[in-house]
């Protein structure tokens, strides 16, 4: 479904696969394994297809139609980590349901959870609901982004230093990054995790 979709909305912007790489800085080879389903884009990258075809990441991946119940499905990924960070969000694995309202308010998508920093609240296999956005305040459990590659969970804590990116796990020591340091590696938020999913 996403792999059509991708051509669809793409056609329907009149965007070449040339143009449409050179706009997400990446090369076209890369582009068009997306449109093959040889690679799945990660959800921020997503969001900036959906942004440059002017169409939603849930029109996208097609799940759009609302359930009986008048909720909306959005993809699940399946990996970030929540102890030590790894290359980890890839494809679609899921989906999960959330309201029309909690629809209206901005992108969603959702990750799966994986190790035990975050815990007694997050646990391996739990999935998280994360609005996509690129900033969090001190307090905001978020998806982070460092590296370009790396993804973890974890409590947002800001200083005029820079950011600390904390576990609720006390065995695990905060992760300080300066404001150099996320401009050069970089660092940067991903999403703001606003519901959790436990499974047993």
């Amino acid at each position: 479904m996403l792999t059509e979709n991708l051509k669809k909305y793409r056609k329907k912007a009149g965007i070449s696969q040339k143009k449409i790489s050179e706009m997400l800085i990446m090369s076209q080879q890369g582009y068009a394994k997306y449109e093959t389903g040889k690679a799945s884009p990660n959800p921020e990258m997503l969001a900036k297809i959906a942004q440059i075809l002017n169409c939603t990441m849930e029109e996208l991946i097609g799940t759009t139609s609302k359930e009986k119940t008048g909720g909306i499905k959005i993809p699940v990924f399946r990996n970030v980590a929540a102890d030590i960070p790894i290359s980890s969000i890839e494809e679609i694995v899921d989906f999960e349901e959330i309201s029309e309202e909690l629809a209206n308010k901005g992108e969603y998508f959702g990750l799966v959870i994986k190790g035990d920093s975050m815990e007694p609240r997050m646990a391996t296999g739990d999935v998280v609901i994360v609005r996509s956005q690129t900033t969090a305040e001190t307090g905001d459990i978020a998806i982070v982004l460092v590296d370009g590659e790396n993804a973890t969970c974890k409590k947002i804590k800001k200083t005029p230093e820079g950011v600390m990116l904390i576990s609720l796990n006390p065995a695990y020591e905060p992760m300080f990054y300066s404001n150099r340091e996320i401009e050069q590696l970089p660092v940067h938020i991903l999403g703001k995790v606003v519901e959790l999913r436990a499974k047993f």
